[in-house]
């Protein structure tokens, strides 16, 4: 199962832009910052990550602050030029 679920804030916001169907899309940026134990030992972890959302995601998405945090739910896919992968959103909530 494809599956991913990250806290993170909203670090980059490209331009909203709208497919050739003419749904709104939105590509970012998303940083994550955690500790993780690994092999017993405490690890600091920093990721940033390539997302996009479509639809009213995007439209809602596209309104936030930079440096706000949120939930990040949806799945991994290829970025369109095939280099890296990209979180292609599908739900979010405002981390409390």
């Amino acid at each position: 199962m494809n599956r991913l679920s990250l806290a993170a804030v909203i670090a980059q916001v490209y331009p909203l832009r709208y497919t050739p169907v003419g749904l709104p899309a939105l590509d970012m940026v998303l940083e994550h910052r955690s500790q993780a134990e690994q092999m017993g030992q405490a690890r600091q972890v920093r990721l940033e990550l390539r997302a996009t959302a479509f639809g009213h995601q995007a439209e809602s998405l596209s309104r936030q602050t930079l440096g706000t945090g949120f939930e990040f739910s949806g799945f991994l896919a290829n970025s369109r030029n095939g280099k890296g992968v990209v979180l292609q959103i599908q739900d979010f909530t405002p981390l409390s």
